[in-house]
């Protein structure tokens, strides 16, 4: 069953197309990801999904409802953790949820419930009386993930829910997250530039780049679609060409970046090429001063079908 259906959605900020005509799915109970650089359009997507943006044009359906026609309905089913803080710094934890309780109209049994409920999920209950300003960086991105929690969503929104935390903190959010799609059900929509994060949240992947879906597909299955290996050789001396020839002529070589006298060799058919490489090179007169070989990241799979890094974006 189909949680979000999304059809040619676009959206037009004066000449720029910052979403361009995308059209996607997700299942029910699914985590999916958008993965890609700042200005890739990641958030726009969330936004008008969220119904806090009206697209241009195309129409999506989340939870059974139109995001233009039903909005309230739309808003009923969803919760949104956005990239910058928005709790209430001078209420306590238990106050900034029992606000957003109320808010959301939940009977006084089942607010004081579900409170208790995910402060202990999120490992925040001994500190729930706390005020937020007191917290560190990482416990009030835990409390936001408690928040997001707390009315049951349907579809949780991650718009780079751990932007600038510490890697342990990191992790520990991942798996609150992980904790909560996998056990409660919820469906899980993430927006990332982390590529790790991308890779241990996310059942399905969307690769994106200004505004368009590059590829959609599983993790695992977007990084064997680069190749099963890959192989990095530092060479004594610069390649000949008659080298480079040599190696574009073997099956088994998908792809050759070159860097001075450095060599990156996306390889398929077979991980163990290394003696190979070694034959040819001898073959040419070229000394390899050191030879590795790894299997592809989703960094790699990024740079394969858009040819740009992440490391330096901070939001799209």
């Amino acid at each position: 069953m189909k949680t979000i259906s999304v059809h040619d959605l676009t959206k037009i900020f004066g000449r720029l197309a910052a979403v361009d005509h995308i059209s996607f799915s997700v299942e029910q109970g699914e985590a999916f990801g958008f993965l890609g650089p700042n200005g890739a359009g990641k958030t726009t997507i969330m936004m008008m999904l969220a119904t806090a943006l009206n697209p241009t044009s195309g129409n999506a359906i989340v939870c059974g409802y139109d995001i233009s026609k039903d909005k309230d309905r739309v808003r009923e089913n969803i919760s949104f953790i956005f990239q910058e803080l928005s709790l209430d710094i001078n209420l306590t934890a238990r106050e900034n949820l029992d606000f957003h309780a109320r808010m959301y109209h939940l009977p006084e049994k089942t607010r004081k419930e579900r409170i208790s409920q995910v402060l202990d999920v999120v490992g925040l209950e001994d500190k729930q009386d706390m005020l937020v300003k007191h917290y560190s960086g990482g416990m009030q991105r835990r409390l936001e993930i408690a928040r997001g929690m707390l009315t049951h969503p349907k579809v949780l929104f991650l718009d780079e829910p751990t932007l600038g935390l510490d890697v342990q903190t990191r992790r520990l959010l991942w798996n609150y997250a992980r904790e909560l799609n996998k056990e409660m059900g919820t469906t899980i929509l993430l927006n990332t530039h982390y590529v790790e994060e991308a890779d241990y949240l996310c059942d399905r992947v969307a690769i994106l780049n200004h505004g368009r879906i590059v590829v959609t597909e599983s993790p695992e299955k977007l990084k064997d679609s680069v190749g099963e290996g890959l192989l990095r050789l530092k060479l004594i001396n610069d390649p000949s060409e008659n080298f480079i020839k040599m190696l574009r002529e073997e099956s088994w070589v998908r792809k050759i970046n070159q860097q001075e006298n450095w060599l990156e060799l996306r390889i398929g058919n077979g991980s163990n090429r290394i003696p190979e490489v070694v034959r040819l090179a001898r073959k040419q007169g070229i000394i390899i001063a050191s030879i590795s070989q790894r299997k592809p990241s989703l960094e790699d799979v990024f740079i394969h079908y858009v040819g740009g890094g992440l490391k330096d974006s901070q939001h799209g």
